[in-house]
């Protein structure tokens, strides 16, 4: 059994007018503030953990991004007990196309939300076991004996390309006209240690901090609202959500 301390920011940065992120921490919704939390993992059989990047005209990237969080949780608590690794993967498939169609749905019936879309970065526990997922370029790192390194590979033109700088060219995505959507989905239980710290963001952290720059952070304590503060002082051009969380064995 495992404690997990967390921290969880998201705030609407210095160009934009309106926040589309959002994010989901373990049992609360955040968006345009900060919260903190911990909890025994012997307390619940399953929880999700996870951040959403929303995209779209007229600032309906809101409503994607709390859809696909709002959607994700309620499907992981309703999911029936005992299914293996491979049953769990075979439902989140279904799960993506699910919210795929109510995302696209919302965006024909409503002119404003065409095409709105969101990215999706988590880690789910369910069954014991520990599972992490990515769509589109939200990331998750993991900081672990002074080092961060990321897990999630982004969905983007320049990673298609083979290059490491980041692109607001996004190759998936839920919903945003995306004719076919995946997730990156990874059983991880073997891997999820005492002592390493999991940070989950949108691009606003990453494009605007160096991941040399977030390590240095990590090591020195920050929680998610100092990540995002940080983004803010380079110049805040995005959204920026954050979520950190730290494993310590009861």
């Amino acid at each position: 059994m495992s404690r997990i301390v967390l921290t969880a920011a998201s705030r609407v940065g210095c160009v934009r007018s309106n926040n589309e992120d959002m994010v989901l921490a373990y049992d609360k919704f955040v968006r345009s503030e900060v919260y903190q939390t911990e909890f025994m993992t012997e307390n619940t059989n399953r929880f999700v953990i996870a951040v959403a990047d929303g995209m779209g005209g007229h600032n309906a990237g809101e409503v994607a991004s709390v859809d696909a969080l709002a959607n994700l949780q309620y499907f992981i608590n309703d999911l029936p007990q005992g299914l293996s690794s491979m049953e769990f993967n075979e439902m989140m498939i279904v799960w993506l196309d699910s919210i795929n169609k109510i995302i696209t749905s919302k965006g024909m019936a409503d002119p404003s939300m065409l095409e709105m879309g969101t990215t999706l970065v988590g880690i789910i526990y369910y069954g014991g076991k520990y599972y992490w997922m990515n769509c589109g370029d939200s990331r998750l790192y993991r900081y672990r004996d002074g080092h961060l390194t990321q897990l999630s590979s982004d969905h983007s033109l320049n990673a298609v390309n083979g290059e490491k700088k980041h692109s607001n060219i996004i190759t998936n995505c839920i919903g945003g006209g995306c004719k076919t959507s995946y997730l990156d989905l990874y059983e991880f239980s073997a891997d999820f240690l005492e002592g390493d710290t999991y940070i989950l963001c949108s691009d606003g952290l990453n494009d605007m901090v160096k991941d040399e720059e977030i390590e240095r952070l990590v090591s020195e304590g920050a929680n998610a609202n100092q990540l995002c503060e940080a983004a803010i002082v380079a110049g805040g051009f995005d959204n920026v959500s954050v979520c950190v969380f730290s494993v310590q064995h009861k």
